[in-house]
Formats: structure tokens, C-alpha cells, sequence
């Protein structure tokens, strides 16, 4: 008895991390915000598909886009800036993934200054009339990188625009 209760208490906490990476998928970016919810963008290891799931660590409450297909690459707007030269020249790495659903404006961020040394990470919801709602990541929680995306087929858009 006392090793099926061992076996079943292993396997809730990987059931629950399977909701937010499938087998055949990897983590591009993750973070976990201040309110306790994950952010995960992940792809299919064969690039079939990109996606973003937001939710509790239990529960993914939004999957973005619902269908997994090679359509979803072109759902998603990736940004970015770059400049070298450390604290002297206001070094920076800017990076922002962007998308749309149900008339909401994502965005998601990851940012470096060298001026402070500060790092950021976190999504901005816009709603249909200019609300802005911030929600925060925990830096020191963050997987991978979005410039992991420059190499993809995700829409690509100056920084200017």
C-alpha cells in the first residue's frame, strides 16, 4: 500500500506540469508572476506549432492558439533591440512577443538595462478600449529565451514600428 501511495503522490505533480509541456514540445520562454500564475510559450520540437498557456500551476486557464498547426507561428509578432557597450553606453536587451485574442492585446516582455543591472520579465494586457493590465513575472523564475525566436518562423517587426 505504502508504495502505491508513493508512486501516486510522484505522479500528480508531473501530471500537472504535463498541462503546461506536452512530450513533444519544448519550453521557448516561462516565467511564474507575483499572483502565483505560470506563463509558458512553448513549440513543438518540430516546429509544427508555437503556443501560449497562461494559468495556476494546477491549471492552464488560456491556451493561445487553440489549434496546434503551423498557422500559429503566424499569430505572434516578435521584437527586439539590442545594444551593446555596457553601463557607459546605457546597454540594453529588449525583447516582446506580441499577439491578439478575443479583441485583448498580449504582450509579452523580457528587458535588461546595464545602467542598473536590472532584468524584467513580464505580459501587459491591453483590452479593446486602452486598459493596460500589468501582470509581473518573477524574474529568477524565467526558462529559456524569447531571442530564441529570431531563428523561427514567428512574424518578425522592427523596433521602430
Amino acid at each position: 500500500m505504502k508504495k502505491y501511495v508513493i508512486i501516486f503522490a510522484f505522479l500528480i505533480p508531473v501530471s500537472f506540469w504535463a498541462q503546461y509541456l506536452l512530450p513533444n514540445e519544448e519550453v521557448i520562454y516561462s516565467f511564474e508572476t507575483k499572483n502565483g500564475k505560470k506563463m509558458s510559450l512553448v513549440k513543438d520540437k518540430q516546429n509544427q506549432y508555437i503556443q501560449y498557456r497562461f494559468g495556476n500551476k494546477n491549471t492552464v486557464e488560456m491556451e493561445f492558439p487553440k489549434s496546434r498547426n503551423k498557422d500559429s507561428w503566424k499569430q505572434f509578432t516578435y521584437k527586439s533591440y539590442h545594444r551593446g557597450g555596457g553601463k557607459q553606453n546605457a546597454g540594453m536587451s529588449l525583447d516582446y512577443l506580441s499577439f491578439t485574442n478575443n479583441n485583448y492585446s498580449y504582450l509579452i516582455s523580457r528587458t535588461y538595462s546595464a545602467e542598473d543591472e536590472s532584468f524584467s520579465t513580464g505580459i501587459t494586457v491591453t483590452d479593446s478600449k486602452g486598459k493596460e493590465t500589468e501582470i509581473t513575472g518573477i524574474y529568477k523564475t524565467f526558462k529559456g529565451c524569447l531571442c530564441n525566436l529570431q531563428d523561427t518562423e514567428v512574424k518578425k517587426e522592427d523596433f521602430g514600428q
